[in-house]
Parts: C-alpha cells; structure tokens; sequence
C-alpha cells in the first residue's frame, strides 16, 4: 500500500495556499472603475510614445467631445478585459487541470475495453489520477454557475441583449445559435456531462477494488467493461459538446469541425505524460516493482504518436481556415498573430519540436530524467495552448501572465497532488486479479 507523506501532504496544501493568495490578489488588484483604467493607460502611453498627447491638442470642440467619447469607449473596453483577467487565469488553469484528469479516466476506459495486456499494472495509479475529477469538477461547475449568474463577463454570448431584435447590441449570430447557446440548456448540458463522467469514475474504481477479492470469477472484471464500453459513448459526445459549451463558445462568432478533436488530442497527450510522471514518481519512491523500462517506454511511446496527432490537428484547423480566408473565421487567428504570436507559435515548439527530438530514440524513452523533461514541457505547452483558446477572447491585448495566473497554476498543482496521492494510498497499487495481470507484468517492447 502506498503511504501519502505527511511532508508530500504538507507541500500539497502549501500550495493550495499559495496559489489561494495569488488568485485573490488578481481579483483584488484588478481596477474596479474606468478612472483606474485611464490612469493605466495614460501612463502606459506616456512611457510607449512621447507624442502621445499630440492629438489631444486638435482644435474643435467637437472633434474634442468625439475623442472623448472613443476614450471613454477604449477605456470601459479595457476595464472589462482587466477586470476578466484573474477569472480568465483561474479558468485556463481550472480547465487544463480537469482536462487532464477526465483524459486519464478516457485512457483508462480504453485499456480496459480493448482489454490490453500492456497495462494492468498501471490501472491503480490511472484510478489514483481520477481521483482529482470529483473536486476539480465542483470547482468547474461553481465557476460555470458563476458565470450563468453574471459575475463574471467571460462567455459573452450570455448577455440578453444579444437575443433582443430591439437592443442596439443585439447580435443576429448569437441569436441563431440561440437553440444551443442559451443559459438553461448550457447549465443542464454541463450537470450532466459532470455527473456521467464522475459516476463513470465511482463505478469503475468500485468494481475495480471488488475485483480484487474475486478470486474465484471475473464477474466484477465484466461489468467493469461493460461500464467502460458505455462510457466511451459517452465521452465521445460529451467531449465534444463540451468542447464547445466551455471553450469554442468563448468566440460564439467562430467555428470549428475540428475542435472537438482538438481538444481531444490535449486531453490525451497531457494525461500520458501525467500517468508518466506519476508512474515513474512512484518507481523513484520504491513502489510498482513489476512496472518496468517497457511500461515507461510505452507511455512515451503515446506522448510522442499524440504529440504528432495534435499537431496534425492544429496545422489541419489552422491552415484549412487561414487557407479559405473567410472574414469570420480567420478573425480567430488574427487576433491570435496580433496579440498573441509569440505563445502561438510557441506551441509548436513545445508541443511537436521538443517532444520529438526527445522521445523519437527509442532508448531515450527508457530513461526516466528523459521522459520527465519531455513532460514537463508538454504540459507546460499544452497549459499555454488552453491560455491561447481562452485567453484572447476574454482579455484580448490586454493580457500579461503574472501573479493570478502562477496563483492558478500552483493553487490546482497543489490540489492535484492532495487528491491523486490521497487516492491512491486507498487501495493496493497493483490489481491482484486481473485476468491480463501475468501479461503485463512479463511485458518488454
């Protein structure tokens, strides 16, 4: 049985606390009116241009009450992308931690459905993994709720005046995706992705730890996959669904076929290289002797074929849309190149370029220190390719990554850690009887 330290344990909600702090310091330095903003801006433009009052000396009074109102206009812009900011912060982090997790519980449903005999060994610490998607789904569906109830301005389709033909916002897009886009639906969609992929969870980890004590049958080992066939169903729709109710709806003017693959490709890369991670964290900790370099070399063997499976799909959507050049879709990228290049193009670097140099040996995916510096990049890409699909419609150029945004990030490490290795200390590391378990662990490559 794996014991969670009390040292690990402490970091863990060390980290929650700090994290905490770095959240709600973004909320509370974020500008609360538009004369903070103004401010920002004048000192902003003073430092950038040391011409910048040049036009405020154009003469005519009303050529002065325009400027103003643009000002005016400019700043209550600006103010509402400060004031997303920490939401936007808590919410890539948010995602990308859920995004992970539910791509474990994904990749578990599939081992046992194709009932593969490279992988039982690793079947407790994928169980342990989910164990994050219960709390990190609370925080989800709160934060969803928020955001139903307007305290914060991230899904902008939200506004009523979007739907109204009488309001000088309304929006004749948005109103035509009013069937799927409308605040009931979208909150009734989200509690029942949430409660099916979690009761999925309670029943596989169940049936899997009733399995154990079954030494006579494996009544348990079917239903277990008969759950598991059902779930796949399952996600498979969900995962798309909710690929565009919490994410691709962000820019409700834009679309892609693409993008609930797209996402799926993240979710499954990231979750390898956390089954990686935690697997070799583990091996280094004296647990799961009968997990070998074969079983490590195979988890790196999917980050590598998904690295390039993802990259097929950003490439695909990228250049399908930059290539057709219609003016409502290829916004998208725009505001991304304009505002957001850097990172951009970062992802394919940290996504695809380091990845492969790393993990295309064959030896090197044997070598733990290997395998963690390959993970630790793709996660870190993988976080930026969320802050990219978020980010820019919800912040636009008004964007900086600083201390909410690390405060995200550490607050759901922290949580993580807390969740998966408490998980995991419940249950034997090891399936005991498992009709593939002897296969497994004779496993080489």
């Amino acid at each position: 049985m794996y014991q969670f330290s009390s040292k690990l344990k402490t970091w863990a909600l060390a980290l929650m606390v700090i994290g905490a702090v770095g959240v709600v310091y973004g909320f509370l330095s974020s500008p609360s009116n538009m004369e903070e903003v103004k401010e920002m801006l004048h000192d902003s433009h003073n430092s950038h241009d040391t011409h910048g009052t040049a036009v405020a000396s154009h003469d005519g009074g009303h050529g002065e009450s325009a400027e103003h109102g643009n000002a005016d206009a400019h700043a209550e812009h600006v103010l509402h992308q400060l004031q997303n900011r920490p939401w936007s912060a808590f919410y890539v982090a948010l995602f990308f931690s859920f995004a992970l997790t539910l791509g474990v519980l994904a990749f578990l449903a599939i081992q046992r459905v194709a009932q593969a005999g490279w992988s039982p060994v690793l079947f407790r610490v994928m169980e342990g993994i989910t164990g994050n998607l219960l709390p990190v789904t609370i925080i989800l569906l709160v934060f969803l709720l928020m955001s139903a109830g307007h305290l914060n301005h991230l899904f902008v389709w939200m506004n009523p005046e979007n739907f109204d033909p009488s309001s000088p916002n309304y929006d004749p897009v948005v109103d035509g995706k009013s069937l799927w886009l409308n605040v009931p639906g979208w909150i009734i969609r989200a509690v029942v992705y949430i409660a099916g992929w979690n009761f999925y969870r309670y029943m596989t980890r169940k049936l899997s730890i009733a399995q154990d004590s079954d030494a006579t049958g494996l009544k348990n080992y079917y239903k277990n996959y008969k759950f598991s066939v059902g779930f796949l169903l399952f996600f498979m729709l969900t995962e798309s669904m909710m690929s565009w109710d919490w994410i691709m709806s962000l820019d409700p003017h834009w679309f892609s076929t693409l993008f609930g693959w797209y996402i799926l490709a993240s979710f499954l890369v990231s979750a390898l290289t956390v089954i990686a991670m935690v697997t070799i964290y583990l091996k280094s900790q004296g647990y799961l002797e009968i997990v070998n370099n074969s079983h490590i070399h195979d988890l790196a063997k999917f980050m590598f074929g998904f690295s390039i499976f993802w990259t097929y799909l950003w490439f695909s959507q990228f250049m399908l849309i930059w290539y057709a050049d219609m003016p409502e879709e290829t916004t998208y990228y725009a505001a991304r190149f304009a505002e957001y290049k850097a990172p951009f193009l970062g992802l394919v670097v940290a996504n695809f370029i380091f990845p492969v140099l790393l993990l295309m040996n064959s030896d090197y995916k044997r070598i733990p220190w290997f395998v963690i510096t390959a993970g630790i990049v793709i996660l870190a890409g993988h976080y930026m390719d969320f802050f990219i699909m978020i980010m820019p419609a919800t912040v636009g150029a008004s964007w900086s990554f600083g201390i909410p945004e690390i405060g995200a990030i550490l607050f759901f490490i922290g949580l993580f850690i807390y969740a998966v290795f408490t998980s995991l200390s419940k249950a034997p590391l090891v399936v005991k009887t498992n009709p593939f378990l002897k296969e497994s662990e004779h496993f080489h490559y």
